[in-house]
């Protein structure tokens, strides 16, 4: 046996850093060490041929997405993204292995988790909620960041007010309800970024919503 297939994620959880005012998130910095870190990350670019760059239909004109995702579930549990129905694949491993720790630590049985990989600072997300109908609304979204470190932009619906936070790898961000009611939030570019970045955010869904 290798001792990548040894690696364990138990531990137990460091408080979270602030409660950034009136925002329904929590961080935890380095949730992840760095060798679960190296281990994911390898394991997630070995599955690299899973990974696609769809075209979505923005104001009547078709453009593909600035990075490339896969959608990984438990049976049942496909996602609707910007109109194109994604089937749901096996979680690997060592995302399964992530998963039940992150059971364990937030009581939060979740069932699926897409995967985004940006290849430098060029490549980004705009701004957009994960408001999407079969995700539960009241369990939170868990957001895992792996490689560069990157800004992530959270912005009020109404007040349009702006609120920049930096992301490094191994960190884990939770985004309670009603986060995705009331605010977006994105990834922009970052010029100055030339390494990879990737971002594991698992979600609750409704088993068989499209089904």
């Amino acid at each position: 046996m290798t001792q990548q297939h040894q690696l364990s994620f138990d531990g137990a959880v460091s408080d979270p850093q602030g409660d950034y005012g009136d925002l329904p998130i929590k961080i935890i910095r380095h949730y992840l060490n760095t060798e679960q870190q190296q281990v994911l990350t390898a394991q997630i670019n070995s599955f690299g041929h899973l990974f696609s760059r769809p075209s979505i239909k923005v104001f009547n004109q078709y453009h593909q997405i600035p990075r490339s995702q896969a959608w990984f579930g438990e049976r049942g549990c496909d996602y609707m993204f910007s109109s194109l129905l994604i089937r749901a694949q096996p979680m690997p491993s060592y995302v399964v292995k992530l998963r039940d720790k992150l059971d364990r630590d937030f009581g939060v049985k979740y069932n699926g988790v897409l995967v985004n990989r940006y290849a430098d600072g060029n490549q980004n997300v705009g701004w957009h909620s994960d408001n999407e109908a079969e995700i539960i609304k009241e369990s939170p979204i868990a957001s895992i960041s792996l490689g560069a470190s990157r800004d992530f932009l959270i912005r009020h619906n109404q007040t349009k007010k702006i609120t920049k936070i930096e992301l490094f790898s191994g960190d884990l961000l939770l985004m309670y309800s009603p986060m995705q009611q009331h605010w977006q939030h994105s990834l922009p570019k970052r010029a100055k970024v030339t390494t990879p970045r990737i971002n594991l955010t698992f979600r609750q869904l409704i088993e068989h919503f499209h089904q």
